[in-house]
């Protein structure tokens, strides 16, 4: 299977970040950020799809030099600084209350969850060494039963159900005035599957969920950062 779908170039690129930029290390891939900034430069915006806060995003963004909007959250806060305050669409307040309930249910649960939290805004998240099957059982006979709860390669995810990263990147796409079939998304874990659906084509990087790779266009056969330099160097292609 070809990497990019015949006679079709993206107009913007959709990308999660941890398991995607990263490489084995959970470090940033310095040959990831290179070729994103190769599509900026050939016009091509990135827009970072990420479960992760708004205050890291934001320093990610500035620093490699993009201009798409930013997906945080799992679509929970989507932002751009050229288009006013960012827009929620949850309450990272009440997902808390979910935690601390939670906490009182499972022994030995930290309510309190990862250090991000600090700067969550839409959601909450515990830690991923939590049992996911008793968080999911409980949260089902709980006040909180409409929540999805979502298990990244980081964290467990506690959020509301109109949250996802295919809802965010419906709202980052019309910031650019572009559609679902101009963009490619890039991921690796469960919650990127919601923009995988929406975009025209989806790529997983190597060491992807089984779940995500089975729901991809196309995966690749490189690891996590170290796929993204042959992604964007097929890309450039197809403008050259």
């Amino acid at each position: 299977m070809p990497m990019l779908p015949p006679n079709w170039t993206p107009k913007v690129v959709a990308i999660d970040i941890d398991g995607t930029i990263t490489d084995e290390n959970k470090k940033l891939h310095t040959e990831a950020v290179k070729a994103l900034r190769r599509l900026e430069q050939a016009g091509i915006p990135v827009i970072l799809a990420t479960g992760n806060v708004r205050a890291i995003v934001y320093g990610l963004w500035r620093f490699i030099g993009l201009s798409g909007p930013m997906v945080c959250e799992n679509g929970g806060v989507v932002w751009h600084p050229d288009h006013g305050p960012p827009i929620k669409r949850g309450d990272g307040k009440e997902a808390q209350k979910a935690a601390d309930w939670l906490s009182t249910q499972i022994e030995g649960l930290d309510p309190q969850g990862i250090t991000t939290n600090a700067w969550r805004e839409s959601e909450w998240c515990l830690s991923v060494h939590e049992d996911l099957s008793e968080v999911v059982r409980m949260i089902q006979s709980s006040p909180w039963k409409h929540y999805d709860v979502v298990r990244t390669g980081f964290a467990i995810h506690l959020m509301e159900p109109q949250i996802s990263k295919g809802e965010g990147l419906k709202i980052a796409l019309k910031m650019l005035n572009l559609t679902p079939e101009d963009t490619l998304a890039i991921g690796d874990a469960p919650n990127d599957l919601p923009m995988f659906e929406l975009a025209h084509w989806s790529i997983a990087v190597g060491g992807a969920f089984e779940s995500v790779i089975t729901k991809s266009d196309y995966t690749s056969q490189l690891p996590h950062g170290e796929a993204i330099k042959p992604i964007v160097d097929a890309i450039l292609e197809t403008i050259d």
